[in-house]
């Protein structure tokens, strides 16, 4: 059954990538605030059973993710199961005060509210990452629930793997979605099967993700996600717990007929995987390997050190783009952030918010525009320079910092100047153009007797590959 786990943790659950290991809290330190009770929630309609010595719960309501037949739809319409009756429709008002109720709520508080609002009608997104979480909050609050995946034709054996692990874990069956199969052919034959590389993963993820996901929503009220506010710079760190879908519609049709849940919006992944490992949970094998945010295996890769979790998805493109288009209705902020950047270290993410600068030191040169115009046409430098073209807000930037900072004081005693110039709003055409921007964030050294600064290849930022990258050019 869904409600208990029927088979003991599969050896996978031991398996945890050693660069999360080593961050990680000590399980003793997990606060009884934080995940409530483990205990199944006690509730009408549930026996408990004592199995081997432990205390279980038996629902009398036989739970729609232990159905041991698939049904011919992916997700099923609530007339073909048995599951809790769906309230009263409610409306975005409603969730807006919902939301800012469960605010400082437990994942397992939030869990429970949703299941018990939408019964059937409701299901949870599982991508085969660390957001197998949610199965195993959905599992404590001893509700049935039922589980969906996107399964795209791209995925890495691993994932595919995990999925079956998970079912047996749960006694579960996943409902799998898939892309319509003309779209993906006329894709593929059109464009080839690695055009993403060229010109961008919206097109593919519009194809395999989003259209497959629409169809299947238009089936349900309500739908949960692994979202965090930690996950994505600039498009997540406003998710809030509970929501009206901005981007997508149920059952109902309109705007307004989907409600979106983030029970895990406010906790940060260290304590996500804190929580796995003090309830053993099995976890994809990828992550042992370095890879944190998991999704198709062409556009996902492990991340190195100082880089941001989502860094090892769509590498080659810039920060903004770290969305596939499920959760799109986060872009639109963070695109707004970034028009109204002023150049002046601070920047509008709302009407109130601003964003500090960073990479603030006295080892350190703020470059304007005209000063590093100027210093690009030096034929010949006193000194040599390294430079990092920044945004405030990219969270790959603020993950650099320390390391930046503690290179910049090691450069100083060599003799080489160290700058940075923010390269985001009015300035980043001209960056792009001038100054080799890429992504952020693109780090340039400006050799003594060289015009041409020199981009800095790697994606490795720690201050050993920083500091071989300029002793190797000096």
């Amino acid at each position: 059954m869904a409600l208990i786990s029927s088979s003991s943790s599969s050896s996978s659950s031991s398996v945890i990538r050693s660069s999360i290991a080593s961050n990680s809290i000590p399980s003793r330190e997990l606060k009884a605030s934080w995940i409530q009770s483990l205990r199944p929630l006690d509730r009408v309609g549930f026996q408990s059973t004592t199995i081997d010595g432990h205390r279980r719960q038996r629902g009398s309501v036989r739970p729609v993710s232990a159905e041991t037949k698939r049904s011919d739809s992916a997700i099923p319409s609530a007339g073909t199961m048995d599951a809790a009756e769906v309230g009263d429709k409610t409306g975005p008002e409603d969730f807006e005060k919902l939301a800012k109720e469960l605010e400082s709520a437990s994942p397992l508080e939030i869990m429970d509210k949703a299941l018990e609002k939408f019964g059937n009608d409701i299901a949870i997104a599982f991508s085969g990452a660390e957001d197998v979480a949610l199965i195993e909050y959905a599992r404590l609050t001893g509700r049935p629930f039922r589980v969906f995946s996107l399964d795209t034709g791209r995925l890495n054996p691993e994932t595919y793997q995990f999925f079956d692990i998970v079912e047996k874990h749960y006694g579960i069956h996943i409902e799998y979605m898939f892309p319509n199969a003309v779209e993906v052919q006329a894709l593929v034959r059109g464009k080839g099967l690695f055009s993403f590389y060229d010109d961008g993963h919206q097109e593919c993820c519009r194809v395999r993700k989003v259209r497959p996901l629409r169809r299947e929503l238009k089936e349900l009220r309500a739908w949960i996600t692994g979202q965090r506010k930690d996950q994505s710079p600039g498009t997540r760190t406003d998710v809030p717990v509970v929501q009206v879908d901005p981007a997508f519609e149920g059952k109902d049709g309109g705007i307004g007929s989907l409600v979106k849940w983030n029970p895990v919006a406010n906790v940060e992944g260290l304590h996500i995987w804190n929580f796995l490992r003090a309830m053993n949970v099995p976890v994809n094998t990828l992550h042992s390997r370095g890879y944190i945010s998991i999704g198709c295996e062409p556009c996902t890769r492990p991340v190195l050190p100082g880089q941001h979790e989502r860094e090892g998805r769509w590498w080659w493109e810039d920060a903004k783009a770290k969305e596939c288009g499920l959760h799109k209705g986060n872009i639109k902020q963070e695109e707004l952030s970034q028009v109204n950047g002023n150049g002046n270290g601070a920047m509008q993410t709302n009407g109130t918010a601003t964003v500090s600068d960073i990479f603030n030191s006295q080892n350190l040169i703020g470059l304007s525009r005209t000063g590093i115009e100027n210093l690009a046409r030096l034929n010949r430098r006193s000194e040599p320079w390294l430079v990092v073209l920044y945004a405030p807000w990219c969270n790959f930037c603020q993950a650099m910092e320390e390391s930046y900072l503690v290179l910049a004081e090691k450069l100083v005693d060599i003799g080489v100047k160290v700058g940075k110039f923010r390269a985001d709003g009015d300035q980043k055409a001209f960056a792009e153009k001038e100054l080799q921007l890429g992504s952020f964030p693109t780090i340039l050294f400006f050799p003594k007797h060289t015009s041409r600064p020199i981009k800095y290849p790697s994606e490795k930022r720690d201050v050993d590959s920083f500091m071989a990258f300029v002793n190797a050019l000096q």
